[in-house]
């Protein structure tokens, strides 16, 4: 069995992520971490674990999670590179939830992130944990930086088709809807229900985070430096990410064409469906699963592709995709244990 440390447990990234690892077969929970929550069993915090799960929370105690095999990370921006060194340095392998490791660039990290990186050689080793690109880096790596949410459904929308040389690297946009779970379960007045329910807002427009994180990878899949407009928005939705995503075409296409490009990369990828010609993806189709729903439609009367992209946010945009990492690190299948169906209702 696969002993596990989630650091940041009670958080709504974390405590999807226990639920998940509660039920895996291959997986011994040992420590859930949380230093608001210490010393009171998970089953008080959420309800939802009683006679499933007896653990208690517990701050952070380094000898403690020595003895696992496995640390997950779902700590804040910044609060996990200062922890991370000591896990790798007992020899613990760590997928970290935050963006402290998922850049190539220091410098990009710095600049969207607004601090400097106290880890910058673990920054330098660590693997971007996206299965569907780099699944055999991630086999053999000891440090994951899971992907965010946004930025996992808006890489997979977009990368075959600039990939495949026939999609323009100029001028993509990115237009994003998020449920309420993407911000967290910290106090907030903009994330009360008053202020969500019945409203659609834009937000940290042409200045998000997830831009540089969006930009880094589909610039590989170019060949060349991308740069995207992206735009976030707040839907009055729990769970869900929906992105439509605009891409100017280099030759006119059909729409039975660019679903083929589609269906052909993403060929062995269990956790990708893509729509046939003619369907789009909805977000009621994924939230609770680790799946990522891709349709698309060519807009013949001005040669550009508008792709469509669904995950949940919580699930694969966090928590499962960190499972499938976790599985992958140890040799398992990776749909072990996250291979279920969406919730729907």
């Amino acid at each position: 069995m696969i002993k596990a440390a989630v650091l940041g447990a009670t958080g709504y990234a974390g405590i999807e992520l226990t639920r998940i690892l509660s039920a895996h077969p291959d997986v011994e929970l040992e420590i859930l971490g949380s230093q608001s929550f210490d010393g009171q069993p998970i089953s008080e915090v959420y309800g939802n674990f009683a006679h499933v799960l007896d653990l208690t929370c517990e701050k952070l105690d380094l000898s403690r999670v020595a003895m696992c095999d496995v640390a997950f990370t779902a700590l804040p921006h910044g609060a996990s590179k200062d922890v991370i060194p000591s896990l790798i340095e007992k020899g613990l392998k760590v997928i970290d939830l935050s963006g402290d490791f998922r850049y190539d660039d220091i410098e990009v990290y710095e600049k969207w992130y607004n601090q400097k990186h106290s880890s910058p050689e673990l920054l330098a080793e660590s693997v971007y944990g996206m299965p569907e690109l780099y699944r055999e880096k991630i086999k053999t790596a000891r440090l994951i930086g899971n992907p965010g949410c946004y930025t996992t459904c808006s890489i997979l929308g977009a990368y075959p088709l600039l990939a495949s040389g026939i999609g323009s690297s100029d001028n993509v946009i990115v237009d994003a809807k998020s449920g309420v779970t993407g911000a967290g379960r910290g106090l907030g007045l903009a994330y009360h229900f008053c202020e969500c329910t019945e409203n659609t807002k834009a937000y940290k427009v042409a200045a998000h985070r997830h831009t540089s994180e969006i930009e880094q990878e589909l610039s590989k899949a170019a060949g060349r430096e991308v740069m995207i407009s992206f735009t976030p928005h707040l839907i009055p939705q729990k769970r869900g990410i929906l992105a439509t995503i605009y891409i100017n075409l280099k030759k006119k296409s059909t729409t039975e064409e660019l679903v083929e490009i589609y269906k052909e990369f993403y060929k062995d990828e269990y956790f990708v469906r893509v729509k046939d010609a003619g369907k789009l993806p909805e977000t009621k189709h994924v939230a609770g699963s680790n799946f990522v729903d891709i349709g698309m439609v060519a807009d013949t009367r001005l040669n550009r592709a508008v792709i469509v992209s669904a995950i949940d946010n919580i699930y694969k945009g966090a928590a499962g995709q960190a499972v499938q990492n976790m599985n992958l690190m140890f040799g398992l299948d990776e749909k072990t244990g996250i291979a279920n169906a969406g919730f729907y209702l």
